[in-house]
């Protein structure tokens, strides 16, 4: 299968602004200098690999911020069901409504078979650079593993 089109390691991370389930607008360049972002596309809420992969997030979110990171979820299902996903499972980070596909479209994420939103994880460090992209659609809580390995490589830690 062909490598889907979109920012590779080392490209500056697309920009962009979007309201997360919490009410907050979240914008891409207001991380740059202060927080590295871990940028991760799911196909959807209260799936049980999609669950899971959060799940994963979550239990390691306090690795992520001591890493200097903040997680943050998209896909395409509503701000409403974000906020109830966030709520039953206790997710600490932000979800990120993507309804009309323009973000995953920004990021090179397709659909798997035409029908699946693919699962990619992408690693922003403090000044926009794409460090990690990781694609792999049956593995959702290695992405969490994945961008929390690269994170202390960039913070010089084993």
């Amino acid at each position: 299968m062909a490598e889907s089109a979109g920012p590779r390691v080392g490209d500056m991370a697309p920009d962009f602004e979007r309201p997360a389930a919490n009410g907050k607008l979240i914008r891409l360049a207001d991380f740059r200098g202060q927080r590295h972002v871990v940028l991760f596309f799911y196909p959807r809420d209260h799936t049980p690999l999609c669950t899971a992969e959060a799940c994963e997030f979550r239990d390691r979110n306090v690795d992520f911020l001591a890493a200097g990171a903040v997680s943050i979820g998209v896909s395409a299902n509503s701000l409403q069901s974000h906020r109830k996903f966030a709520e039953k499972y206790d997710l600490p980070f932000y979800l990120l409504s993507d309804a009309d596909g323009s973000l995953r479209a920004l990021y090179g994420v397709t659909n798997r078979l035409w029908l699946i939103p693919q699962r990619a994880t992408f690693v922003i460090d403090k000044q926009g650079i794409i460090r990690l992209v990781f694609r792999a659609m049956w593995q959702g809580p290695a992405h969490a593993e994945q961008a929390l390995a690269l994170l202390r490589q960039l913070d010089g830690k084993p």
